[in-house]
């Protein structure tokens, strides 16, 4: 039996993470708590893009950290060019006011077209996040 998905936290409410988007986030967490570090790790689609409307900062997440729902699991891309994957604070993005005003914002019509490991290679190679993945020949060229 699973646990049951805890309440969004204010972070996920004012990020506009829906429920659904909510729920698969702490399922995965959960999963992968179970088997972090073992060769049964997870390697799921991203379920949550975020985004800061003012750069090209970009947030792919995958998971919620199961006891501290405040932290989330994802492809992080400041604009810096270097992505990584890690850890980043829902409540830090939640209170992240920019230019005029501007925060941080989900992508309502974000659809995750392969596992995140997809996503972190073709990021690493172009130095930053994209949604229109190349095959892994075009990766190659680049």
């Amino acid at each position: 039996m699973t646990k049951p998905t805890p309440p969004r936290t204010p972070s996920a409410l004012k990020l506009q993470i829906t429920q659904a988007e909510w729920e698969q986030l702490y399922k995965n967490g959960l999963i992968q708590a179970k088997v972090k570090g073992t060769s049964k790790e997870l390697d799921p689609v991203p379920v949550v893009k975020l985004f800061y409307p003012a750069s090209a900062a970009t947030w792919l997440l995958t998971e919620v950290e199961p006891e501290e729902p405040e932290i989330s699991w994802g492809l992080c891309d400041l604009g810096m060019g270097f992505p990584e994957f890690g850890t980043v604070s829902l409540q830090e993005l939640a209170e992240l006011k920019g230019i005029a005003g501007l925060g941080i914002e989900r992508d309502r019509f974000f659809k995750a077209k392969a596992a995140i490991s997809r996503y972190i290679e073709v990021a690493r190679s172009v130095g930053q996040i994209v949604e229109n993945l190349p095959d892994t020949a075009v990766l190659k060229k680049l």
